[in-house]
């Protein structure tokens, strides 16, 4: 029997999903029930049915699952799979936001810690970022953790004020805007699609910048036969699946997400096997937690 048998075999034993991250290693992809963005990933994780979701991602991903179907037992199978930006902030970052700027709402990116959620009055992605700014009546914005996206929002809703704290993507940093300079001057009749986790200098030179979802949208619909991709190359698996008469090229050699890589196909079947590592969170953070999700998840 296969590791993919063996896994099929288990998720109807125990009544599992598997939810898988685009950035993660193809053959994981392959074996989920369903791949997808943040944003997509959390709106799926709402309407799970089964007993067990087994989450392909890091940490945060896996705990936003938890808060939003306290019910589940939601399984990570690689528990050492973080992200450094949504360290980048605490609950205790926020607070000291909040106490310099009283007046203003606290917009906390997905990628962040249950904590970090629930001190913050709504979550986004980089999906819907700009809508869930857009949509909040106070003109003082404090974004956290990622200031590139949220220099990306300031710059698509000037008529806000757009407090920034210091966290970035330490993959998507790693984009130099000579390097999407150079490829743009190698490729004419490319087109370079950014992620707004990107640096601002690196977004101006984009033909679309969008979250991930949204740049495999793009390249399916778009009529052009040639892409820069700036964004982790996880997602070139999507990409060539869905349109293997065009042409993908990454904007760097450098876009690796280490934590996004820890999880392997047999990973995945170990973590079916042994019920490991269980998401466990307290309820009184996950019912304040959830606040914010819920009116991310609100804003259409």
């Amino acid at each position: 029997m296969t590791i993919q048998e063996k896994i099929t075999k288990l998720k109807k034993e125990k009544n599992a999903i598997i939810l898988a991250h685009i950035y993660q290693d193809g053959a994981v992809q392959a074996i989920a029930d369903f791949v997808g963005d943040s944003l997509e990933l959390s709106r799926k994780a709402l309407d799970v049915e089964c007993d067990v979701i087994v989450f392909c991602g890091v940490r945060f991903m896996a705990e936003s699952a938890k808060i939003l179907n306290p019910n589940k037992t939601v399984l990570l199978p690689v528990l050492t799979a973080g992200c450094p930006m949504a360290d980048m902030v605490d609950a205790q970052a926020i607070i000291d936001h909040r106490s310099e700027h009283p007046d203003a709402a606290v917009v906390c990116y997905v990628n962040s810690s249950a904590e970090a959620k629930a001190e913050s009055d709504v979550c986004c992605t980089s999906s819907n970022a700009v809508k869930v700014v857009r949509s909040l009546e106070q003109d003082k914005i404090i974004f956290v953790p990622d200031e590139n996206l949220g220099s990306y929002v300031a710059a698509q809703v000037p008529e806000k004020e757009i407090i920034l704290h210091k966290g970035y993507c330490i993959v998507h940093k790693r984009v130099l805007v000579d390097e999407v300079q150079k490829a743009k001057e190698a490729l004419p009749d490319a087109q370079l699609l950014v992620h707004p986790e990107c640096t601002p200098d690196v977004v101006d030179q984009a033909h679309f910048v969008g979250s991930t979802a949204q740049i495999i949208n793009y390249a399916k619909e778009s009529t052009h036969d040639q892409f820069i991709i700036a964004t982790e190359m996880g997602i070139l698996h999507i990409l060539q699946n869905q349109n293997p008469d065009k042409k993908f090229y990454m904007a760097s050699p450098k876009l690796v997400c280490v934590n996004m890589k820890k999880t392997h196909i047999e990973d995945v079947l170990a973590s079916l096997e042994n019920m490991e590592h269980e998401i466990i969170l307290k309820e009184e953070l996950m019912n304040r937690a959830r606040i914010s999700l819920d009116r991310m998840l609100a804003v259409k």
